[in-house]
This record gives structure tokens, C-alpha cells and sequence, in this order.
């Protein structure tokens, strides 16, 4: 059916080649490019003659949009699945408007040098998209990705009206290091440390990073305690989710991981901002990434579950509802399958599925999207049917 380049090779990279290559249908042909071509070459020795799919291998920059260009001129994809970095967005969205190219990614736009996540950037190419007839859609991993796709899918089967949305991300992972990070560290710890933000009332209220701490018992997993923090989800949510109230977003950290964490803001290894060391300039959090296990290497030590879903409030036929829809993934089960823990199998198995959407035709519109613009049914049907069953709770234990 279809030819995907996939730009990145590592954690999340790897999900998304191993799951594509499950779909030879669809991906009949795919190239894995990355700056570390090795990384390429070992998924394609891995998997090559497990699969009908074709799978070709490149070095690419993807800052240099001139590279990426070339590399979609010599390959002639029908998608960009970009897994790269958030900071690399814009310039794999350029060289997908410059060769007429549809473009997917997991996680939006991130400036290197400001800790902060916004769609304006990516949401400034709509009319350049419409106008090239080819599709965009952001954030298609699990959060954002999957918890957009529930909320769509909450709003037409199950609500007149949504009132109040809380987006609940539990990691009951243990891989054994007094501490790492899941993904990409200098993201993670970025992400962590900012201030925390949510919607209400047509309104942004911001707090101090993790200020707000909740317990929630987690199906699966257990009492949790989960802090409140900004994802860039909310934003494109408090938008196409009309009439809206509020909307939230809690993450679970163990105490030993803030710990750390605060020893390291403390010593100032979590700054941004370049320092001078032996003549030369170097940023304090990408020498802490450095140092600190590459999340492509947790798989096999990590044991536990992951869930994640949304708590939705609302109204129906005249009636309060309250629904809950979450998935539980297993470390051990996401290594086994695809040599991968399972925060990068949520986020890679979601882009695989956007991008079959894509391709079939089910979500292909010019433009620039955000994954609960689309149709979710598709999409939910085929995560029972690729890797992340999902579960309705009708009476859901609230947060408050």
C-alpha cells in the first residue's frame, strides 16, 4: 500500500519499525534513518526475513532540512514518521512541504534552548499544508496521542457534553538504577522540572513544578502518588474539545526519582543554559544525558506495569456521567515482542496506527491536525488489534 520513512532509531524507533513490519500490508517498503546508522542497521538485521516489508537504512541529520529533503527525494515515501527529537519538528515539517509528503509525529515542537512546548509553531503550517494537499498530525503517541483519541472517542459514543477531563500517566516500572529516565533524558528532565499548568475556565493557571500531589489507585498497578504537570495535549484538547471546563494532567514519580531529581536541580546538572568547561562550552543537562543509561537499554531490566488513560466528566441525555478509559501495558510483554520497555511500546505503537490511518485514507485531509480532529473509532479499533487493549470503567473513582 504504502512507503513510510522513520526517522529515528532509538527506543520509540524501534517500537515503530518492529509494529510496522507487522503490517506488511500497508508497509510495503519503510527506511529507518537516524544520525547513528548503526542503530539503523541493527533493526534491519533484527528483522529483515521476519517480514514481507522492504527495509532500507539512512544517515540523516534531521536539523538539516536540506538532508532530509534529499533523503525523501532518493526514498519517495508516502509519510514521515518522525520519532526523532521534539526539537527537530519543524525542520522534518519543511522538507515534507518541500516534497509534497505527509508527516507524523509523537510530541510537539521544543525550541533547544527555551523549556517550553507549545503548538503555535506547528500550528502556523496548516494553510501551507492545505494548500501543498498533504496531512500533518501531531502528537501521535500515547499522551499526547492515544489520550486525545479517548476524549474524541468519550465525546461522540458517550457524552453531549464534557465538563472536566483528567489525564492520568502511571509508570510502576522498576528497572533497577537508583535513577533514569523512561525516554529521552534532557526531554524528560525538561519536562519534569517546569512549572505545572492546567485549563479551567478558559483559563491557564500555572503552579510550581510538582507543587500539587495526588494518590490514586491505579487498576493493575495500585496507589499511586502522581504530581500535577503541563502536556502539551492539553492545549490542542482545551480547543477541540468544546465546552470543556477543565482539563488536567498527573504523572507518577517515585519518591527515590525526585530525590534525585532534586540533588541534581540542586548542583545545577538540570540547567539549559551553556557553562564553560575546559575552554569550551557545554550544557549541564545534555552532559547529565550523557552519563545517565540510554532508556533504548531499560528493556530487559524492567518489570511492571504501565497505565495510562482519562477520567471523563460530563453530561448525557440530560444526566451527570462519569467515565473512565485506560490501558495497561507490560514492561516484560512490550520487551518480548519488540525488544523495547513499555513507554516507548505506547508511544511507538500509536504512530505506527496514525500512520496506517493516514495511508488507508481514514485520516488523510490537508491540513495540520491534531489527533482528536480525526474519526477515533478506527483508531481505537486497531489499538485492541496491535498491542493496547483498552478498558471502560463507568463508574469511576474521581480525582479531586
Amino acid at each position: 500500500m504504502g512507503k513510510a520513512l522513520i526517522i529515528g532509531a532509538g527506543g520509540v524507533g524501534s517500537v515503530v519499525v518492529h509494529k510496522c513490519c507487522q503490517v506488511p500490508e500497508v508497509f510495503e517498503e519503510i527506511c529507518i534513518a537516524s544520525r547513528t546508522l548503526e542503530k539503523c542497521e541493527a533493526l534491519k538485521n533484527k528483522l529483515e526475513g521476519t517480514t514481507k516489508t522492504k527495509i532500507h537504512t539512512a544517515k540523516v541529520d534531521a536539523d538539516n532540512t536540506q538532508e532530509v529533503i534529499d533523503l525523501i527525494n532518493r526514498f519517495k515515501p508516502d509519510i514521515v514518521i518522525n520519532v526523532a527529537l521534539p526539537y527537530q519538528d519543524l525542520s522534518i515539517m519543511d522538507a515534507c512541504l518541500a516534497t509534497g509528503v505527509h508527516y507524523l509525529d509523537t510530541a510537539n515542537y521544543e525550541p533547544p534552548e527555551t523549556a517550553k512546548f507549545e503548538y503555535k509553531w506547528q500550528w502556523a503550517y496548516r494553510e501551507k499544508y492545505e494548500k501543498a494537499g498533504i496531512t500533518a498530525v501531531l502528537g501521535c503517541g500515547f499522551d499526547p496521542g492515544v489520550t486525545g483519541v479517548f476524549c474524541a472517542y468519550a465525546q461522540k459514543h458517550y457524552f453531549d457534553e464534557i465538563h472536566y477531563i483528567d489525564i492520568l500517566d502511571a509508570n510502576a516500572g522498576d528497572h533497577g538504577y537508583p535513577f533514569a529516565t523512561n525516554f529521552n533524558p534532557e526531554i524528560n528532565i525538561r519536562e519534569v522540572t517546569a512549572k505545572g499548568r492546567y485549563y479551567e475556565n478558559g483559563q491557564w493557571v500555572e503552579t510550581e513544578p510538582l507543587e500539587i500531589k495526588k494518590v490514586y489507585d491505579f487498576p493493575q498497578i495500585g496507589p499511586k502518588n502522581m504530581y500535577l504537570m503541563y502536556h502539551e495535549e492539553l492545549e490542542s484538547l482545551a480547543v477541540n474539545i468544546k465546552g470543556v471546563k477543565r482539563i488536567r494532567f498527573f504523572m507518577t514519580f517515585s519518591d527515590s526519582y525526585l530525590t534525585h531529581l532534586r540533588v541534581l536541580q540542586n548542583v545545577g546538572m538540570t540547567s539549559i543554559e551553556p557553562i564553560e568547561f575546559q575552554g569550551q562550552k557545554i550544557v549541564p543537562l545534555q552532559f547529565l544525558k550523557a552519563v545517565l543509561p540510554d532508556p533504548a537499554t531499560l528493556g530487559p531490566r524492567t518489570k511492571g506495569k504501565t497505565n495510562i488513560g482519562c477520567i471523563i466528566q460530563g453530561v448525557k441525555d440530560g444526566k451527570p456521567r462519569a467515565y473512565y478509559v485506560y490501558n495497561v501495558c507490560d514492561h516484560q510483554e512490550a520487551y518480548r515482542e519488540t525488544g523495547a520497555q513499555a513507554v516507548s511500546y505506547t508511544t511507538g505503537v500509536p504512530a505506527m496506527i496514525g500512520a496506517m490511518m493516514v495511508l488507508k485514507g481514514i485520516w488523510k485531509k490537508p491540513g495540520v491536525y491534531n489527533v482528536e480532529e480525526f474519526d477515533p473509532d478506527p483508531f481505537m479499533e486497531a489499538l485492541n488489534k496491535y498491542g493496547l487493549p483498552w478498558h471502560e470503567d463507568f463508574s469511576p473513582t474521581l480525582v479531586d
